[in-house]
């Protein structure tokens, strides 16, 4: 597995991914920068991109979700209660949801999918080897806005009670959908939404 971080554009500055598998296969995780930077690195790595993973449906996540889509054929997975085809939540459908046992296999990966709201209706966190994608749920330091259409302070409340909750080691990399990355340890630690300002 390699990993490999793509900033989107200003003012957002959303971070998105590429995770490279053994089988010579990409997965891109909130693809919102140029399309051509996915595919360009695709190619530099001798890769295609089969799966696009979203932690949400917002706008400045799914930026070239459509573009990689066409040239790829890669298959896209979103909940569908950030399936709406408007200006906040530009896809209308997606080709799944995530499984309903929160556990998706790609080639040698497996990931934990914990559905998170609060951000959105269908946030979600992503977790593989080691690394949690937090998406717009979980920030170094803070969490998501909740008061943009969609969102619940209260539904957040309960996801950072699910996340603060989980069995993850205190080194799990968390990398959220914008700012710095930071550790699960230190969330636990630092964090006032985990440590109970919300709960």
């Amino acid at each position: 597995m390699k990993l490999i971080h793509i900033l989107g554009p200003a003012m957002l500055y959303t971070n998105t991914f590429l995770v490279l598998t053994e089988a010579g296969h990409a997965i891109a995780i909130d693809p919102a920068a140029d399309p051509q930077e996915y595919l360009d690195m695709l190619e530099k790595h001798h890769v295609v991109l089969t799966h696009i993973l979203l932690t949400h449906g917002h706008y400045d996540h799914v930026g070239a979700v459509k573009a990689l889509k066409a040239a790829t054929g890669a298959k896209v997975y979103l909940e569908p209660a950030d399936c709406r085809g408007d200006r906040m939540y530009p896809l209308a459908e997606a080709d799944a949801a995530y499984p309903a046992d929160g556990k998706l296999s790609i080639d040698e990966l497996t990931f934990t999918v914990w559905r998170t709201p609060g951000h959105t209706p269908g946030s979600v966190c992503l977790y593989c080897n080691g690394l949690l994608f937090s998406g717009d749920t979980l920030f170094a330091g803070s969490c998501g806005r909740t008061d943009l259409p969609g969102g619940s302070s209260a539904d957040m409340r309960r996801s950072l009670s699910l996340l603060a909750g989980l069995p993850l080691p205190d080194q799990t990399q968390v990398l959220p959908g914008h700012g710095g990355d930071s550790t699960m340890g230190e969330e636990k630690r630092q964090n006032p939404y985990l440590l109970g300002a919300w709960l």
